[in-house]
């Protein structure tokens, strides 16, 4: 039997097997150990933030492309992000690039869980009108749209409607650590940002505020993002 003549129970049984063997292989090589990361991997559905021809990839560990020149992180991107954030129950969070809505919705699982009462929110801004739509019509889907508000703008000029946040990530490379985004950054809070060339390679910076606003950062890896467009990044 072909891929193309399996039934879509067999296609869901698959789709199942992979999503755990590709967390079990993060889990040994170390990229992940959070439990909370592991839980909201296994509990967030990537096949619904992917197009209709892309769905029987969704557990592929790579970037793949949602249109408008754009791609979803790969899944280790994604997860070494949340590893890195810090994150807890009833924290606000600001994402710059919300692409297909996958990476917010995984965050909302931490910051806001499944099942619990609403408590933390995640606020992401996309500057393409059709991923905003694509993005919010999967988060409806998928059920994380009362814990994630998608906003049509400038991401390197943050929300400032919801300033300060205590987690702000960046999903795109950037030339510089946009200022806005610092001074919305709440004092004891995090930002992950890939900062570097327009296009390969880039830093991945984990910047951090004190309780005085003082502001250090720490290169964590080599990354490869596209460009951050916006007054506050690159032009074009």
């Amino acid at each position: 039997m072909s891929v193309g003549d399996c039934t879509p129970l067999e296609d869901t049984t698959r789709m199942a097997e992979k999503k755990e063997s590709t967390i079990k292989r993060l889990i040994s090589s170390g990229t992940v150990s959070s439990e909370e990361t592991i839980r909201a991997y296994r509990t967030v559905p990537r096949e619904l933030f992917l197009p209709d021809h892309l769905v029987r990839d969704a557990y592929v560990d790579s970037p793949l492309p949602i249109g408008e020149g754009q791609t979803i992180s790969a899944i280790h991107m994604c997860l070494i992000y949340l590893e890195l954030f810090q994150l807890a129950e009833g924290l606000k969070v600001l994402e710059v690039g919300a692409g297909s809505g996958y990476h917010a919705a995984l965050v909302a699982e931490v910051v806001s869980p499944t099942g619990s009462p609403p408590s933390g929110h995640v606020f992401t801004i996309e500057r393409k009108p059709t991923l905003v739509k694509f993005a919010q019509k999967n988060l409806e889907r998928a059920r994380y749209a009362d814990r994630v508000t998608v906003i049509l703008g400038d991401g390197t000029l943050g929300y400032p409607e919801e300033a300060p946040f205590d987690r702000i990530m960046v999903a795109a490379a950037a030339p510089y650590t946009p200022p806005t985004l610092l001074e919305q950054l709440k004092p004891e809070g995090l930002m992950l940002i890939p900062v570097g060339r327009h296009h390969f390679w880039q830093e991945l910076l984990l910047v951090s505020k004190d309780k005085k606003g003082k502001v250090k950062k720490r290169k964590q890896m080599s990354v490869a993002f596209v460009p951050l467009i916006g007054k506050e990044g690159w032009n074009k």
